[in-house]
């Protein structure tokens, strides 16, 4: 049976007494948008952008730029802490697992790898939770990522907000703010080996249409 982790993330908030601090891990700024709406009115947020996995640098940059601007455009009060490319953090992980399907072996790890940074980085900043948007895509498990993130909140000894972005329409919801925000959205996940399968998807639905 699978827990209901959108159900765990209201109870957790529902029993705040102050405005605890957030280090938010954010994948991009789309799918930021509908958690930042969601959260900002009980946590105090930081997000950070650590994604090692995207790739080319180009597209990197533009994801920042986006994750920028939604929290401009949408007048979060919040920081953002950017911590650069490194993507050679993402090429150790994934080194050997370069014909994973996406969703595999080599998404769990680098799930693991950008959640991890998060904790890291939320006990030495005194953080008081850390966790990620990537639960609100429904291309993402949530029960894994929830897994990850309660293994690494026992490690570092940081609370960790157990979460179901996705629940309540919350993916739907930052399409809606895509869209009104005119923002850029990308038609892959992120790292080279999703951006080859995407593409291949595309190219086979040509041909199948032709």
């Amino acid at each position: 049976m699978k827990t209901n982790y959108n159900l765990i993330m209201e109870e957790i908030i529902n029993n705040l007494k102050d405005k605890p601090k957030l280090l938010l891990h954010a994948c991009c700024g789309v799918c930021s948008s509908s958690v930042l709406e969601r959260l900002y009115p009980f946590f105090d947020i930081t997000v950070l952008y650590y994604n090692p996995n995207i790739y080319p640098i180009e597209e990197y940059n533009k994801r920042l730029n986006v994750q920028k601007e939604i929290i401009e455009k949408m007048n979060f009060k919040i920081n953002l802490l950017e911590i650069g490319y490194n993507n050679e953090d993402f090429e150790k992980i994934s080194k050997g697992l370069e014909n994973e399907k996406e969703g595999g072996i080599r998404c769990t790890k680098c799930f693991h790898l950008r959640l991890e940074k998060t904790v890291q980085i939320a006990k030495k900043n005194h953080f008081d939770y850390f966790t990620t948007t990537l639960s609100v895509s429904p291309y993402k498990d949530s029960q894994r990522l929830n897994k990850i993130g309660e293994v690494l909140s026992k490690e570092y000894n940081v609370k960790y907000l157990y979460s179901d972005f996705k629940k309540k329409e919350g993916y739907k919801r930052s399409n809606e703010l895509a869209k009104k925000y005119d923002l850029y959205r990308q038609h892959y996940c992120g790292c080279e080996y999703s951006l080859n399968e995407a593409n291949e998807y595309i190219k086979e639905t040509k041909h199948q249409n032709n």
